[in-house]
């Protein structure tokens, strides 16, 4: 049997708030300024959860659920700079049209997305924005760059860092 410290297992309740290292349960939805839903956990029928502080989250949403508690819902717009980014032309780069590996009869076509390797290795998400007869733009920039974001969160339950949660 495990020896469990009482100071380890914690009953979650209204009073508790969220901060840096809380595991919270959740319900959210990531939409733009003229409706269009991005993202939303609110259809499905259990909350998702997550860590603050582990990068799941982009910090300037991170920032909107600080000291929310259980019940607690909030909208708020977050401007480019607190969301995905600013569009960046130094994102946006041009590929010699032999560089481009398709599918035998498939051509590239602007809105195509794409996976890119870095040097490191690393896979890149690219949308192609031009193509040319003999170059191919493609776009690096996050596809919300630029644009601002609303986002809505309900939450369910907040447990400190560094607890766990029970049900009694």
């Amino acid at each position: 049997m495990t020896d469990f410290n009482n100071d380890t297992f914690i009953n979650p309740n209204e009073d508790t708030r969220i901060t840096h290292g809380s595991r919270v349960d959740l319900h959210f939805e990531v939409s733009l300024d003229n409706g269009t839903v991005i993202d939303s956990t609110f259809q499905r029928p259990e909350p998702v959860s997550l860590t603050i502080g582990d990068e799941s989250l982009l910090a300037g949403f991170e920032k909107v659920l600080m000291n929310l508690r259980a019940g607690d819902t909030r909208t708020a717009r977050l401007d480019p700079e607190q969301a995905f980014g600013e569009w960046n032309g130094d994102n946006v780069q041009t590929f010699s049209r032999t560089q481009f590996a398709l599918v035998e009869g498939e051509e590239p076509q602007v809105g195509m997305m794409m996976e890119f390797e870095d040097k490191g290795k690393n896979t890149l998400p690219g949308v192609i924005s031009e193509v040319g007869d003999t170059e191919i733009k493609v776009d690096f920039n996050h596809p919300l760059a630029g644009q601002c974001v609303n986002f809505k969160v309900q939450i369910f339950r907040v447990t400190p860092a560094g607890q766990t949660a029970i049900k009694l």
